[in-house]
């Protein structure tokens, strides 16, 4: 047998939360003398997926995943996404017995209403199918966990994230040159992001849009005033934090944010809702600034001092994530 197996079906080339978290554990899991696979859509042909081309779908029944497996054997099976390969690794555990774990990485219910008339009870229904079966579902807040436990899920247990803070710091080089403050979005340009309430605010300064998505042309040509930069990662994507004010954050979905540490390790402070997410990444740090105002929030985040930013994120490391997933499979062998 053969280590760990990381079964997900958001993969590079698409830039996100999850993926980033994922190979980030992949690499401190390595540095901790763990062998570590992962079964992606590079493994598969690929279909873009309705409504959202960036995101690749695999073309694959069970006998493609199952071959992959048998062919490494390993020794845990994480499946962290709800896609096809997710389906059907779930599916080979399952035949065989093997215990697994799961992760819950997207309010996917919000994100499948916020495009189609699905009720959140169905879709609610199908991942408490997909979720309860495992060993444990690992979630990032203790919003979440809460969340989901009134919602029947069971055997949840915490996987928190970090931030690389060798990357994300303060710099006195500004790439940006726009009237201020810069107020600074950074994520998927996509409906259930909520970025237009971000681009509506009646606020001084300049909005910044760092990102791509299926939404991103439309709102290109409402919003003129405001600067799409595009994709940006790595060294390219830490010197636009720096060059910021302020870091606004509109989403009411999402699980975690690791943009919210990325921004508060370059010493932004953050303007958000009060919502599942920021409430546990910001909380009462005094690093930011929930609101259901946001235009209030942003301009009460624009008086924060940095260091107070740079002291929380300090808080958190991929390393501690990487050893609390750890403990997490480790108790599949007494379980």
């Amino acid at each position: 047998m053969s280590g760990l197996m990381i079964v997900t079906d958001a993969w590079h080339p698409q830039v996100n939360g999850v993926v980033r978290s994922l190979d980030r554990l992949g690499q401190e899991l390595r540095n901790k003398g763990l062998e570590v696979h992962y079964l992606t859509p590079l493994d598969f042909k690929t279909i873009p997926c309705p409504t959202y081309p960036e995101i690749r779908l695999s073309l694959t029944m069970g006998r493609g995943v199952a071959k992959k497996i048998r062919e490494i054997d390993p020794e845990y099976v994480h499946i962290s996404t709800e896609g096809p390969l997710g389906f059907w690794a779930r599916r080979y555990c399952r035949q065989r017995k093997m215990a697994f774990t799961t992760s819950y990485h997207t309010r996917f219910p919000e994100y499948l209403a916020a495009r189609f008339p699905v009720p959140l009870s169905l879709s609610y229904a199908g991942l408490r199918w997909f979720h309860n079966p495992g060993s444990c579902c690992m979630v990032a807040t203790p919003s979440l966990k809460r969340d989901l436990q009134d919602r029947g899920f069971l055997n949840l247990r915490y996987w928190g994230r970090g931030v690389d803070l060798a990357l994300f710091h303060p710099r006195e080089n500004k790439v940006l040159d726009f009237p201020g403050p810069l107020l600074l979005y950074v994520g998927r340009v996509a409906v259930e992001k909520n970025i237009e309430a971000f681009l509506k605010l009646d606020v001084a300064g300049t909005k910044i849009v760092v990102g791509d998505g299926p939404q991103k042309a439309e709102l290109e040509a409402r919003y003129p005033d405001a600067v799409f930069l595009g994709l940006k990662e790595g060294e390219a994507l830490a010197e636009v934090y720096a060059s910021c004010d302020v870091f606004v954050f509109p989403s009411r979905t999402d699980t975690f944010g690791i943009v919210l540490l990325e921004a508060l390790a370059s010493g932004l402070p953050v303007a958000a809702y009060p919502v599942m997410g920021p409430l546990d990444v910001i909380g009462d740090s005094g690093a930011g600034v929930l609101k259901d105002d946001l235009a209030e929030a942003v301009r009460e985040a624009l008086k924060i001092d940095p260091q107070l930013c740079l002291d929380h994120a300090s808080r958190y490391s991929w390393e501690a994530s990487a050893a609390q997933f750890l403990t997490n499979i480790a108790k599949l062998s007494h379980d």
